[in-house]
């Protein structure tokens, strides 16, 4: 049996996982490393990429600063959060103000330092990403358009990084890029439809806010167009392998988003559309594998062949 102290610790530390996503962290981190290798890296070989030390560094500093980021969301978000999540907040409220804050303060400067190893312009790019995700926590999130777009960026930057590592400028790696921006936009939006009760009473100018719900839902039909648009390019014009099935199944998703997305005037009805494309977006991580079924296989023997 544990203990009452022992109990309180685990607690806070479930509070704190809580509150820094371990669960978000922990798929962009497999997202990261199967696209290095089926899409930015496919002609490296497996341990090449699995033992770069420097990927390593920059996957994990990646880690680091999304953790940070999420703490100092909460921080500026906790009184929006009671409104709009009571439950979660409740849990989050069990690490103090001040413990979240050193340890966003102590992430970061691991962050910057873990970069500092790979090289001075991963230095410049992750001080660059940590001011930005305070700027738009502090700021840019209240206002509309400039604050999707920026939590947008926010979100592939961890994909931008590893693509400017391994200097693949292929068209396809824009076009899924380009995906995955659409659909990170779109999560973003009916966030705020999701969050217009808290937005409202402590004065954030998001989309709904400003515009009202029929601008914003007419913005994201918009968005859902390009969505299958790039989509259907993906299919027609590049090898994708069977990776084809996720996207054909995303676009019957995508229809379902639709019809839901006109239908919804209840906060519990935009949770349901917001955990869709959180779906949609998880499931794209691993079926990147699809693009290659047979290929991380064939590595791995390769790999345990040389280790033999």
């Amino acid at each position: 049996m544990l203990s009452r102290k022992n109990k309180l610790v685990l607690k806070k530390l479930l509070s704190l996982f809580s509150v820094v996503r371990g669960y978000n962290i922990l798929i962009i981190v497999i997202a990261q490393y199967l696209s290095s290798i089926y899409i930015l890296a496919k002609d490296a070989s497996l341990k090449e990429v699995v033992l770069d030390s420097k990927l390593f560094v920059l996957v994990f500093a990646t880690s680091l600063v999304i953790a940070a980021g999420y703490i100092i969301n909460n921080f500026y978000d906790s009184e929006k959060d009671l409104i709009n999540r009571p439950r979660k907040s409740m849990l989050d409220r069990l690490v103090s103000q001040n413990t979240k804050l050193s340890v966003y303060f102590v992430l970061n400067i691991i962050t910057v330092l873990l970069a500092s190893y790979v090289s001075f312009k991963a230095t410049l790019f992750f001080s660059s990403y940590i001011f930005m995700i305070w700027f738009y926590s502090h700021k840019l999130k209240k206002y509309p358009f400039v604050g999707n777009i920026i939590a947008s960026s926010l979100a592939i930057a961890p994909f931008f990084i590893v693509f400017v590592y391994y200097q693949n400028f292929d068209t396809v790696v824009f076009f899924h890029g380009l995906y995955l921006v659409l659909i990170i936009s779109m999560r973003e939006i009916t966030k705020d439809l999701e969050n217009i009760k808290g937005d409202l009473a402590l004065g954030y100018q998001t989309l709904p806010v400003t515009y009202g719900i029929k601008v914003t839902k007419n913005l994201l039909s918009g968005l859902l167009v390009f969505t299958c648009l790039t989509i259907g390019s993906l299919l027609l014009f590049f090898d994708i392998g069977q990776m084809n099935y996720y996207f054909y199944l995303c676009i019957l998703l995508l229809c379902f988003y639709s019809v839901k997305l006109w239908k919804a005037n209840r906060r519990k009805q935009y949770v349901l559309l917001h955990n869709l494309l959180k779906l949609i977006i998880v499931v794209g991580a691993f079926s990147i594998i699809l693009i290659k079924p047979n290929l991380l296989l064939s590595k791995i023997k390769s790999l345990s062949v040389l280790f033999n």
